[in-house]
């Protein structure tokens, strides 16, 4: 006699697709899978072997958060095209989960990166790196742009690129070369958000792949000015031409409470 022939009792078939007994009990009650025979001197439930694969879908589309009502509406009208646009959805949504997992992933690493940087930091040195291109969404601001605007353009500017939630950003604030050269430094034109996996498209700002410097000030804004004088005189001292513009970012601000804690990382592209 075939195996699978052979009827399975509940305990059994829960075990087989390692589900509480339960459940199956539940799904029966609800219409939702009933077993194939209930024995009719003791009352209990019988499955076979051949249900597996419809157990399995159900199972399957629980696991993807399909509601107990569309799987319902499923069966009732079950066929390989319900199905196909049934499950054509939930990868849609799958895919959608997936990069925004992805970015958060890029966005946990980039903390643990300023992480260690903060456990290893020099805040006097001044070094030379090399970056890879980055996209940036901007937004322009100067000198008379209030913090209440400054946020306000964030907000929106944001908005267009759906990044889920504010952590999956990280920001910063931009000064050109060439207010640093002539001794505004407080000249500040643009504010910068990177959004992991950004792609390259019209509008977005590109921060040049190639050598930088790099280098930290820690305390509050109004004494950032003296950190540049100093990056200028190394710049000048190694005969390196700086372009584009410095690229500021805090890397700490979620682990101190106290302004004159605040450490900032600048970027300056050297040119060449």
């Amino acid at each position: 006699m075939d195996k699978k022939n052979k009827l399975l009792t509940i305990g059994q078939f829960a075990s087989l697709h390692g589900i509480n007994k339960k459940t199956l009990m539940w799904y029966d009650e609800i219409g939702l899978f009933q077993p194939v025979t209930i024995n009719p001197e003791n009352g209990y439930r019988c499955y076979s072997y051949y249900q597996s694969p419809i157990l399995e879908t159900i199972l399957l589309l629980r696991e993807l958060d399909v509601s107990i009502a569309e799987i319902q509406d499923f069966m009732k009208n079950r066929s390989a095209e319900n199905l196909k646009c049934l499950l054509d959805e939930k990868i849609e949504n799958l895919d959608l989960q997936i990069i925004h997992l992805q970015a958060v992933r890029k966005t946990l690493c980039i903390h643990r990166q300023d992480m260690n940087t903060l456990l290893t930091i020099n805040l006097s040195e001044i070094s030379i790196i090399e970056k890879e291109e980055h996209y940036l969404a901007t937004v322009d601001i100067d000198k008379n742009t209030s913090f209440e605007k400054e946020v306000e353009l964030i907000t929106a500017e944001i908005a267009k690129y759906q990044p889920g939630r504010l952590h999956d950003a990280s920001y910063g604030s931009m000064i050109p070369v060439d207010s640093l050269l002539t001794g505004n430094f407080n000249d500040y034109t643009k504010l910068f958000i990177e959004i992991p996996f950004l792609a390259h498209e019209k509008g977005l700002h590109t921060q040049p792949k190639g050598k930088y410097l790099k280098a930290f000030y820690k305390g509050a804004w109004d004494k950032i000015p003296q950190k540049y004088q100093e990056i200028l005189e190394f710049a000048r001292s190694q005969n390196l031409t700086l372009s584009g513009f410095s690229y500021e970012k805090g890397i700490n601000e979620i682990v101190i409470d106290r302004i004159e804690d605040y450490i900032v990382q600048i970027e300056i592209p050297i040119l060449g």
